[in-house]
């Protein structure tokens, strides 16, 4: 049993080992997984009866079948990305000495669902369940800047009505993907500050915004380039926990 759960991820393995390889032979297989050809041909149809491989009708080679799909998304549809994100965001509250925040995008609002609060006595608290439209803070324009452009671009004209002021932020919103953050100071919070980064999910999906609210007088130059270093490698962490982007 156990020869043959091998000999069958020995095939799975090569089936996934190119990725400008579509479709494989079945002497292929063989070829690359040292096994006879009629072993490769008996495994081969036991798999194809779970739906982990199939057959290209025209070509009679094979390629992965959709149950490992099914399986994936079952797994990801599991993974409680709050329950991932805690450990992280209390070791990074710890390190950087501020409050930090996980965000969640629900139609044109984020809503706040986790809060590690700073462990020093002045702090930035914004309350759980807070709901804050898509254009405002350094949180929600890294979502936005993540989105389908089409999809920000449509947003951004709900929620904002002068025409100019779309312009500007759809014209900051590339900056921010490519440079992986954003920050903000005072809009929603007078004398705060906030820098934000994206968390990206499965098949490249935008699924939240990690940030550190602080005092914008403990902001400078050093202090701006150490939170946002911090801020990424927690955010990296979490999407390697989810299955996301590493």
């Amino acid at each position: 049993m156990v020869q043959s759960i091998d000999r069958a991820m020995s095939i799975i393995s090569v089936l996934v080992s190119d990725d400008s390889k579509a479709h494989w032979s079945i002497s292929e297989i063989a070829d690359q997984t040292a096994l006879p050809l009629s072993t490769v041909h008996r495994l081969i149809s036991t798999m194809m009866q779970h739906g982990l491989i199939m057959q290209v009708p025209e070509t009679k080679q094979y390629k992965l079948g959709y149950t490992w799909i099914e399986i994936g998304l079952g797994l990801v549809d599991k993974i409680d990305t709050r329950a991932v994100a805690r450990s992280v965001m209390e070791k990074l509250a710890a390190e950087v000495q501020e409050t930090v925040y996980l965000s969640f995008p629900h139609g044109t609002s984020s809503i706040v669902l986790e809060r590690v609060e700073s462990p020093t006595s002045v702090r930035i608290i914004d309350n759980l369940g807070e709901r804050i439209p898509l254009h405002i803070g350094a949180p929600n324009k890294t979502i936005l800047a993540n989105m389908d452009p089409a999809d920000a671009k449509d947003m951004v004209e709900e929620l904002i009505t002068e025409p100019e002021a779309q312009q500007e932020l759809l014209k900051r919103l590339p900056a921010i993907k490519q440079n992986g953050y954003a920050i903000s100071y005072g809009e929603k919070t007078e004398g705060t500050a906030s820098i934000a980064v994206p968390i990206i999910g499965y098949n490249h999906q935008v699924v939240g915004a990690l940030s550190i609210g602080v005092p914008s007088y403990r902001i400078n130059e050093d202090r701006l380039a150490f939170l946002i270093e911090k801020a990424k490698q927690a955010a990296s962490d979490i999407q390697h926990r989810i299955g996301g982007l590493a």
